[in-house]
């Protein structure tokens, strides 16, 4: 089906799309920027002004274009699968040659969906997951025509984000902690789940499936992850409260390098998966990250990893695995994008009652960088919280006020790009690490987050997911003069 596109253009014609990312790696696999860069110079420029789109979709500053490549139950899956399903979240793109480009995109679906991922045949993980999430295979090119879209796995639940690989996969994640044997109802319809939910699978984008789970790296509500460069270790965000979840690190076992089809042949407790304990001037542990404010901005805390004792969860959740003081928690560990040197993780948000301890600072978003030499993690963005935000009424400056980072990727300029799922307008932000935050595209169409931000590697597009009503958006514009 043709795209939409809606251009914000100054007197002329956008600037090419080109999406070329080299050898079949996703875009930004192995980021450009290593540690946070301080303020100032390239990169902090800030965004023109963001216009009203006149079909009512998506503001963007001027001289900036979209085209919507995805609709769901409005663009049709190939091979008479139906049509696109609901709930876009985490997504890749990838180079496929002669112009064109595919997408591996999340969605994040519980059972019973009207428009759930469809179990097509050596694709599905579970059986008893009807209509539920899974991931598609998206071609387009580069005027951000929809080309075809596939199911590549499904049978599996609220896929939310993920990540990509350096070998060219998608490791897609469950955030859930659903049982064989739980029933589940929807809409009148009902059924009962035959395998247990919670996992990381691992999702190639040329139409083969092995739609087994990767135990190793354990069973709890998996929001996102990222490989180091050595391919020896990977970070995990856990999105779960009551306890708040916590940030995570496996480990392969001596001699084992990452590569296609490692994760899955490796055994259920191959490796080591620690949870991270940010460690105090005193020699404590601080107990949740919402002790920590923008006073302490740029400042590096050590890091311990302290271990788990039974990945697998068979009878208590991971998180509740730890005693009080011996790890780390946080509301709401969410994106999570890797660069040679370290890792980004975000906090959401955590200022209503039982989000946080009763004396930390209620807070809209916390973006952190991890140290993979030094070990050391450090606050590089922070939004204070604002009262409005309780209600999601209208900030009274909608495009100066942000809260609810989720998901993070890091551009080819060494910055950053934070889609919001917080409360009032979402925006799609553009965050230098310890320096200022812009708006680069308004939600204009109803309060739904955006998802799913990822830049090809030559920085000409931006793909972001609207998840309702379930959009794919490719933006085109200037990028470089504003971020480069």
């Amino acid at each position: 089906m043709p795209s939409s596109r809606r251009n914000f253009l100054a007197g002329g014609a956008a600037a090419g799309v080109g999406l070329a990312v080299a050898g079949g790696v996703p875009s930004l696999a192995q980021a450009h920027p290593s540690r946070p860069r301080p303020t100032g110079g390239a990169g902090n420029k800030p965004f023109p002004p963001l216009v009203d789109d006149p079909d009512g979709i998506l503001a963007l500053p001027e001289g900036f274009s979209y085209a919507i490549v995805t609709r769901t139950g409005v663009t049709r899956l190939d091979r008479g699968q139906g049509v696109t399903p609901a709930d876009h979240d985490g997504m890749a793109v990838y180079d496929a040659g002669h112009g064109r480009y595919t997408l591996i995109q999340n969605h994040e679906i519980d059972p019973g969906a009207e428009f759930g991922v469809p179990h097509v045949r050596g694709t599905v993980y579970d059986p008893g997951a009807v209509d539920a999430g899974g991931c598609t295979v998206i071609r387009t090119d580069r005027a951000g025509r929809n080309l075809g879209e596939f199911v590549a796995i499904s049978g599996t639940v609220s896929n939310c984000a993920g990540g990509p690989t350096p070998w060219g996969t998608w490791l897609t994640c469950e955030e859930t902690e659903d049982r064989a044997g739980d029933e589940w109802e929807e809409d009148g319809r009902s059924g009962v789940f035959q395998k247990d939910h919670g996992y990381v699978f691992e999702v190639w984008a040329d139409g083969s499936a092995d739609p087994r789970p990767i135990k190793c790296l354990g069973r709890y509500a998996h929001e996102a992850l990222a490989i180091d460069k050595d391919r020896t270790k990977i970070y995990l965000s856990e999105d779960a409260d009551g306890p708040n979840g916590l940030f995570y690190r496996w480990t392969a076992p001596r001699g084992v390098k990452l590569g296609n089809r490692v994760l899955t042949r490796l055994a259920p407790d191959a490796g080591t998966l620690a949870a991270m304990a940010i460690v105090m001037d005193d020699g404590s542990v601080l107990p949740d990250v919402a002790y920590l404010t923008s006073a302490q901005l740029g400042r590096p805390f050590p890091v311990r990893w302290i271990p788990v004792p039974e990945r697998d969860a068979k009878t208590k959740p991971v998180r509740e695995q730890f005693a009080d003081g011996q790890v780390t928690r946080g509301r709401k560990f969410e994106g999570v994008w890797g660069t040679d040197e370290g890792v980004y993780v975000v906090n959401s948000y955590a200022w209503e009652e039982g989000e946080l301890p009763a004396d930390a600072a209620p807070h809209d978003g916390m973006v952190w960088f991890y140290d993979y030499r030094a070990q050391t993690i450090q606050l590089v963005t922070y939004f204070p919280h604002q009262a409005t935000a309780e209600e999601g009424a209208p900030a009274k400056f909608t495009d100066l006020t942000f809260d609810g980072p989720d998901n993070v990727t890091v551009t080819p300029w060494g910055s950053l790009v934070l889609a919001e799922d917080g409360a009032g307008a979402s925006h799609v932000l553009s965050a230098i690490p310890g320096g200022p935050t812009y708006a680069i595209a308004r939600n204009q169409l109803n309060d739904s987050e955006f998802c799913g931000p990822t830049f090809t590697e030559d920085g000409k597009v931006l793909f972001v997911n609207m998840q309702d009503p379930g959009l794919t958006l490719a933006i085109t514009g200037p990028w470089e003069r504003y971020l480069g």
